[in-house]
């Protein structure tokens, strides 16, 4: 199936995906500003340069996207154009957050990912009960949490 616009159109398209500071993101950080937490944004020092890092409570934020993260909901759809591409390219990012994952739990970190179901679309969850969670997580001793939306699994697609 051919493409429904021009190659310098999709590339055009493409380069304005941002990789940082998205919608989802910024949500997240005004809500735990509010809530008084302070923090340092995409540190490159650390593995996957994290969305949101608390360095007092060593806790890193990671807001992922569903199709960039390959996350197994409803958002997420394999492109059905240059398949072969995408099934290696988003392979290589699952590769990649797993390896980041690690790293960052053998420096002691303690990781909170919120995937972006549960800020958008049909299973999303409510800002404030999601601030909650990870105001409750960063409180406590948990190592781990995943926020996704309603009855969605923290699990990513393999393909």
């Amino acid at each position: 199936m051919a493409d429904i616009v021009s190659r310098k159109k999709r590339s055009k398209m493409m380069a304005n995906i941002k990789g940082q500071n998205t919608k989802p993101e910024i949500l997240i950080r005004k809500s735990l500003f509010k809530l008084g937490y302070r923090y340092t944004l995409h540190n490159r020092k650390l593995p996957s340069k994290p969305d949101i890092y608390l360095a007092k409570y060593q806790v890193v934020i990671l807001v992922n996207g569903c199709f960039w993260h390959v996350h197994d909901c409803h958002l997420f759809k394999l492109p059905k154009t240059r398949t072969e591409f995408w099934q290696e390219k988003l392979s290589k990012n699952i590769s990649r957050d797993l390896l980041n994952f690690d790293k960052l739990r053998k420096l002691g970190f303690r990781v909170a990912i919120v995937w972006e179901c549960s800020l958008k679309g049909k299973f999303k969850l409510e800002l404030e009960d999601i601030v909650n969670r990870l105001d409750d997580f960063i409180k406590s001793d948990e190592e781990t949490i995943c926020i996704t939306g309603q009855d969605q699994g923290c699990e990513t697609k393999f393909i």
